[in-house]
């Protein structure tokens, strides 16, 4: 079952080629049933996986025999739990785009591809296939944005491609020293993580596959794609971007280049934990100084996959559990966020300036968008009982046990992101207490008559609640998710990080 959400949706993106172009209905209802059989078969074969979390064998077919790469798909604790994320960023990423009237089968085929490209990094645990996959989800995300993006969606959209390819090639060249220096036999993860890399090997290896990797996940200073490709993005593609798309370069950074090199990993830890600091602290004070409503949640994702990356460095069990978990928890609450600006406020108020929208009030004409932002407000926060409190909690103690400098500096970025949320929540929602002038008035009844009518959707609000209940679902019950990921970090495939020194018993 694991493997079923690849075919799932390939076989939903080549079936809205052949849906009536000019009506935009059978082509939403396909994607929205394609995402939710996605879903299904993502649920179904992680409840039904090896217990514990440990790996299961999925598919392993040969392939190219002649240079040892297969068709290998297989899963442990980490990739559950990121095929579960991917599952439902897919279901609520088409009820966000219920609006998409312009070549909507164009536009839900291509989403159905990137989605496919997703699952398959996830379960792919050949390097050559993994790549490939990889590769996929790169294409889509451009025609996405550059398509069916708002401002400067060209620039957007190459700025992306263009960071993502360099650190392709950064990974392949990694990829393939590793399988040359290894005797040229085998793709492999499992056998190459067996296999004794040279120290000199892995000291510019690790490097050269962690940074081309880490740069989709948006690692100071390579981030500056992030915050443009997020606001040209249509809301879906954002969602996506910041929801999955950004973790296939975190989940990279730990299955390859962590797992193979853990000795070059251990030598390089101090320089990646301080690049990750300080891409959390940057992140929250560039989103604090921002206007642009989009820009200020593309910056505040650097600044939470700033966690991811902190607590991969500091290798060890709390920092890599709470990495895991934090890439799910900002899946939920980042396409939440991007849900609200995106799709909410700015396809109806056509603006996305905070000082244009502090003159809306927009708390009175779109009151279920201003609670849905409080609240996925107070989950970015790390507010108690959301599920950010527990992931940055975890990477926070993980990081003090290695780094405590570093720690105090990412504890700094989360004070600053109490600071631009409350901001962002005060300008683009609660407007101007006193002294308000007429045309704020003639604003508002504009709003709130003819194209500009700010009911949200039926659609919108399931999707809103759905993404709400998981985020306190996993802040009171984070054991639901470490439960499949603590027995993956005590597999096999992690001895060479144990070996190291790295990875301890954790909790």
């Amino acid at each position: 079952m694991l493997s079923w959400p690849i075919y799932i949706c390939l076989a939903g993106a080549a079936a809205q080629l052949f849906l009536p172009a000019e009506d935009p209905r059978p082509a939403r209802g396909v994607a929205l049933l394609t995402a939710l059989a996605a879903l299904a078969a993502a649920l179904v074969g992680a409840l039904g996986s090896a217990a514990g979390g440990g790996l299961s064998e999925v598919t392993r077919l040969p392939w190219i025999p002649g240079l040892g790469i297969e068709y290998h798909l297989a899963a442990d604790g980490i990739s559950l739990t990121l095929l579960v994320l991917t599952g439902i960023a897919a279901v609520v990423g088409v009820l966000f785009s219920w609006n998409v009237e312009r070549r909507p089968t164009e536009f839900f085929a291509i989403y159905l591809v990137l989605l496919a490209g997703c699952f398959g990094v996830f379960l792919s645990f050949d390097l050559f296939l993994l790549f490939v996959f990889y590769e996929l989800a790169i294409i889509p995300k451009y025609f996405l944005i550059a398509i069916w993006g708002s401002r400067q969606r060209e620039y957007g959209a190459m700025k992306l491609a263009l960071y993502s390819f360099v650190g392709s090639a950064l990974v392949l060249v990694g990829l393939v020293g590793a399988y040359v220096a290894a005797g040229a036999r085998t793709f492999d993860l499992v056998e190459l993580a067996k296999f004794p890399f040279p120290p000199a090997f892995q000291a510019w290896a690790f490097p050269v596959v962690f940074i081309g990797f880490a740069i989709l996940a948006g690692l100071w200073p390579f981030h500056s794609w992030a915050p443009t490709g997020h606001s040209a993005a249509p809301t879906a593609a954002s969602m996506l971007l910041a929801g999955v798309v950004m973790k296939l370069g975190a989940y990279g950074a730990l299955r390859v280049a962590v797992t193979l090199f853990p000795e070059g990993a251990a030598q390089w830890r101090g320089v990646l934990g301080t690049l990750a600091a300080v891409g959390i602290l940057y992140g929250a004070l560039v989103a604090l100084t921002q206007r642009d409503f989009k820009f200020v949640i593309g910056y505040s994702s650097v600044s939470h996959m700033g966690f991811v990356l902190l607590g991969l460095a500091s290798l060890s069990t709390l920092g890599i559990s709470g990495a895991v978990l934090q890439m799910f928890s900002h899946g939920i609450i980042g396409g939440l966020l991007f849900a609200v600006v995106g799709r909410m406020v700015y396809d109806r108020t056509h603006t996305r300036d905070l000082f244009e929208l502090e003159r809306l009030r927009l708390h009175a004409v779109m009151p279920f968008a201003a609670v849905t932002f409080v609240i996925a407000g107070l989950a970015s926060m790390g507010l108690p009982g959301f599920s950010g409190f527990v992931a940055e909690l975890k990477v926070l103690l993980g990081a003090w046990k290695v780094f405590p400098t570093l720690a105090v500096v990412a504890g700094a970025g989360i004070l600053v992101g109490v600071a631009y949320t409350v901001r962002a929540i005060q300008l683009a929602f609660f407007g101007v207490a006193t002294g308000e002038a007429e045309s704020d008035d003639a604003g508002i009844r504009e709003l709130t008559t003819g194209e500009h009518a700010t009911d949200i959707s039926v659609p919108e609000r399931f999707g809103a609640v759905i993404l709400i209940g998981l985020t306190v679902v996993m802040g009171l019950f984070p054991r639901l998710l470490l439960d499949w990921i603590l027995p993956a970090l005590q597999s096999p495939l992690f001895d060479g990080v144990r070996k190291v020194g790295g990875l301890e018993g954790g909790i």
